[in-house]
């Protein structure tokens, strides 16, 4: 019922910059955290970075200061910028959803809801 597409993986060098996005369609409403995520050959899937309700935003230590997320305002897409990026950066990056659910005035996430891309390959080499 949810579809989300990356785009903006490639090939750049150390030191290089990459910019990509993700793009949701369908069921969209309710969105607790828009996120991105990766998977490096022989490890497993980490959180990038997070973006959830009130704008809080979470990254993994070893981004910190070189990724941000961001997300449009008027419409269910969003942005990981990846600056100074490093051979170790390389991996598959799958954007991710997750819908929440309000009790009271509070939202929380619900993890029957979430929703992946296909990933959109990286690779940081010379």
């Amino acid at each position: 019922q949810v579809q989300i597409a990356e785009s903006g993986g490639g090939s750049v060098q150390p030191g290089g910059s990459l910019t990509l996005s993700c793009a949701a369609s369908g069921s969209i409403y309710s969105i607790f955290s828009m996120g991105w995520y990766r998977q490096a050959p022989e490890k497993s899937r980490e959180m990038v970075a997070l973006l959830t309700t009130g704008g809080n935003t979470n990254y993994t230590d070893s981004v910190k200061g070189r990724f941000s997320i961001t997300r449009d305002a008027a419409k269910p897409t969003w942005y990981l910028q990846m600056n100074n990026l490093k051979p170790e950066d390389t991996a598959i990056y799958y954007c991710n959803a997750v819908k929440g659910e309000y009790h009271g005035r509070y939202l929380s996430p619900n993890p029957r809801y979430s929703y992946w891309g296909q990933g959109t390959q990286v690779t940081v080499s010379s």
